[in-house]
């Protein structure tokens, strides 16, 4: 039997940054009508950004690589 343990919570810093308007109604037009937060959707989408760069970053080093050899 597995025991219940109380999931740990992230820490977080707050930060001030700034959006170009269209981007802001974009994001909103989106969210609208969902369980997002403006601020869940923006941290996924970083996450997903961040995810995306390492695995090109990979990708470029694996094509290095196989040019090397």
């Amino acid at each position: 039997m597995s025991k219940f343990r109380i999931p740990k919570i992230p820490s977080s810093e707050q930060r001030t940054i700034r959006f170009p308007d269209d981007l802001i109604e974009e994001v909103e037009k989106y969210i609208e009508g969902t369980d997002y937060t403006f601020s869940s959707f923006i941290r996924k989408a970083v996450e997903m950004a961040l995810k995306d760069l390492e695995e090109q970053e990979i990708e470029n080093h694996n094509k290095q690589n196989n040019k090397e050899e």
